[in-house]
């Protein structure tokens, strides 16, 4: 069951939306304490709580004898997923497509900079992973993420593995593998990402950037495009009269790369 909100968080994403569509603009002093305990319907520890929850956040500023004002870049200094958000697939899609922007970067990088104790462990973080041919009903779709870690690790520069770790948690859990592929299908699928994670492997080894950069591409563009299936599945399951489609039926008008 769904934690309930708390009435500071509802104030302060309340006011933070107002901040990020611009109904309040950057400078802009904030209504006084009586106004917002007037506007929300709370007590003055409500607000109180709400307005330095966002002082926290960056995105508001106090102006001493003057008041709190939004920040002149409130949303510079704090990125943050919305965890209720990442429930949700669309989000999950947007955030697999931040994903492609850095791992194929890290992909090329890890091709040009990785020492033979990073390749030996890629292969065999990989082989460990796509050995696991694990009861889809009980495996992420997202279970190669120790993979990508240790792709990330190889490139030297530890903001990619740090930023990917800061990810980990929205593709945790989120779905199931059994939402994607059946019981009958589930052998074709582990080596199709078992091939793609080869790819990635074997230009890994031979410190190949472009052939990284073109198999990592491969591979999250097809992860995307099994999830835009499962959208599609998801949109069109009422429309079938109660009948099933399996994914790879769904996944037949799907743009291959």
């Amino acid at each position: 069951m769904a934690r309930r909100k708390t009435l500071t968080a509802i104030v302060a994403e309340d006011l933070s939306k107002r901040v990020f569509d611009g109904s309040l603009k950057p400078g802009e002093q904030l209504p006084t304490e009586t106004e917002l305990c007037e506007q929300f319907e709370v007590s003055r520890t409500v607000v109180r709580e709400a307005v330095a929850q966002l002082r926290s956040d960056g995105i508001l500023v106090s102006r001493q004898g003057r008041g709190m004002f939004v920040s002149k870049y409130p949303f510079s200094s704090k990125f943050e997923l919305n965890s209720d958000a990442l429930n949700t697939l669309p989000e999950t899609i947007a955030i697999l497509e931040l994903r492609l922007a850095i791992e194929v970067e890290s992909a090329g990088l890890c091709a040009e900079r990785r020492s033979d104790e990073d390749a030996r462990n890629i292969r065999r973080v990989m082989e460990e992973v796509d050995a696991r041919h694990s009861d889809p009903d009980i495996v992420e779709v997202h279970y190669d993420f120790e993979f990508h870690l240790a792709i990330a690790q190889g490139t030297q520069n530890p903001y990619f593995h740090r930023f990917l770790k800061f990810l980990e948690p929205t593709f945790a859990r989120r779905f199931q593998l059994s939402t994607l592929v059946s019981q009958d299908f589930k052998e074709q699928y582990y080596e199709e990402i078992h091939t793609e994670h080869n790819s990635i492997v074997v230009a890994i080894e031979e410190q190949d950037p472009q052939a990284a950069h073109n198999a990592m591409r491969v591979h999250l563009l097809n992860s995307l495009g099994r999830l835009r299936a499962l959208s599609r599945k998801v949109v069109a399951k009422d429309r079938m009269d109660g009948r099933e489609t399996s994914f790879m039926d769904f996944l037949k008008d799907v743009d291959t790369v």
